[in-house]
């Protein structure tokens, strides 16, 4: 996607510049569509005694929060190539408020079930935030403001397993029982997911020179308008895109299913409060901070050293530290162990993801919206199919995840499957040298 004056700095202070407004804003956006999306899942737990559901229809219903999210997220990649991000994201976070607020009156396992199936959807924020981001930011910074965005972002499943219950007991605290006290803790997301789809409208934009309907109008844009741009299939006939979205599969699905039964494993695993086995599966998502992040940079680095070989080689290595930490957590017996490889896990696989959205920019930059969302799509395709294997009676939440360990390190490899020519390598390698130089130069793509 050829798009203007992408800003080769990252200056996290501020928000003078419509790079760094997007940057901001689009992280803050998908941390709250987190916070709307897995908000239920620490207090399942409660639910559970409540509404009288059993451990498959449990695992129904996390396979339903995931599920939908492939479908919405492949739609959405397509609508901002169409309509831009903030169009888009604003549309998605008020829409999807309405289920989050609704999920309370819920008073049956069907009901629950199709709650958090429409509720599912507002997961497909990642890719609107990888999108916006990918359109503001250099080849040298891209893989960086990608991680860190998505992992600041994500930092909100650990936020959410920590303050819920914190929510929850408070209303205890006033009075409120059990069975009104989760349904009313859900309108808390709700609220502000509406809050901040509204600032996203008014303090944002699609591209660094404006919004893509008045850039198109104006024909600044310097690409095929939004009619002639690749369609879907198109785009989806590329290999590569593929492979990626396993790779998505195996770092994002795994975070998306510690984050759907991380409480609920310490619960009862290790028969902990509540209170404490949300704060400790917090702690796996908090892992954001700094993880996924540091995913992105070392791929920005390695892409220094070797260019987009490099990135891929990197992703390679993440993925199979991220198997192995796995299948060493699913057999820790004593709880500081446990914690321990928790945040070793949080590492690797969070640290995953951001090399995966390393490499993303750079196979299709006029079909980047549907790249994002083939390559987002496969995150949760992992972990419905991790859903699946844990909804099992016959087998436990610990040998489940030790199954899915072997999993990911055997299908490690898939990273490798992504490969360039030698024409994309140079002129990628050329794009990186002109922004690691207009940073040396300090001109205007800079952001001051």
């Amino acid at each position: 996607m050829q798009i203007r004056h992408k800003a080769n700095r990252i200056r996290l202070l501020s928000l003078t510049s419509p790079q760094m407004r997007a940057f901001h804003f689009s992280w803050f956006a998908f941390h709250v569509c987190f916070f709307g999306w897995f908000g239920i899942a620490p207090l399942m737990a409660v639910v559970r005694d409540d509404l009288g559901l059993t451990k498959t229809q449990i695992g129904n219903t996390i396979i339903a929060s995931v599920a939908i999210t492939v479908l919405v997220r492949l739609v959405i990649g397509v609508l901002c190539d169409r309509l831009g991000p903030r169009r888009t994201y604003t549309g998605l976070l008020l829409l999807g408020s309405v289920p989050v607020m609704a999920i309370g009156l819920a008073d049956s396992f069907e009901a629950f079930l199709m709650a958090r199936l429409a509720i599912g959807a507002i997961g497909a924020g990642f890719v609107i935030t990888q999108y916006h981001t990918s359109t503001m930011f250099a080849p040298n910074v891209v893989g960086t403001a990608n991680a860190t965005t998505a992992g600041w972002g994500n930092l909100g499943g650990g936020t959410t397993q920590i303050l819920m219950p914190l929510l929850f007991a408070g209303l205890m605290m006033l009075g409120v029982s059990e069975t009104l006290g989760w349904r009313l803790a859900m309108l808390v997301p709700g609220v502000v997911m509406v809050i901040t789809g509204l600032a996203y409208w008014r303090f944002t934009q699609d591209a660094p020179d404006g919004d893509f309907s008045d850039l198109q109008r104006a024909d600044e844009r310097g690409e095929a308008p939004a009619a002639t741009k690749p369609g879907f299939l198109r785009v989806a006939r590329d290999p590569r895109i593929w492979a990626l979205g396993l790779a998505y599969a195996l770092s994002f699905g795994v975070e998306l299913t510690i984050n759907n039964i991380g409480a609920i494993y310490f619960f009862d695993h290790f028969e902990l409060s509540l209170a404490s086995a949300g704060l400790i599966a917090g702690l796996f998502g908090l892992m954001n901070l700094f993880a996924r992040t540091l995913g992105g940079i070392v791929s920005d680095l390695s892409a220094r050293q070797a260019g987009l070989k490099g990135r891929v080689r990197w992703l390679f290595v993440a993925l199979s530290c991220s198997g192995i930490a796995l299948v060493a957590f699913s057999q820790a017996q004593y709880l500081p162990l446990a914690i321990a490889l928790l945040m070793v896990l949080g590492l690797c696989s969070q640290m995953s993801s951001g090399a995966t959205f390393g490499v993303v920019p750079f196979l299709n930059r006029e079909g980047l919206g549907t790249v994002a969302g083939i390559v987002g799509a496969g995150g949760n395709v992992g972990a419905v199919a991790a859903a699946f294997l844990l909804r099992n009676e016959a087998i436990g939440y610990q040998q489940g995840l030790f199954i899915l360990g072997l999993v990911v390190l055997v299908l490690a490899s898939c990273a490798l499957l992504v490969r360039f020519s030698a024409a994309d390598e140079a002129r990628e390698a050329e794009a990186y040298r002109d922004a690691v130089g207009a940073v040396h130069d300090g001109d205007a793509l800079s952001l001051r």
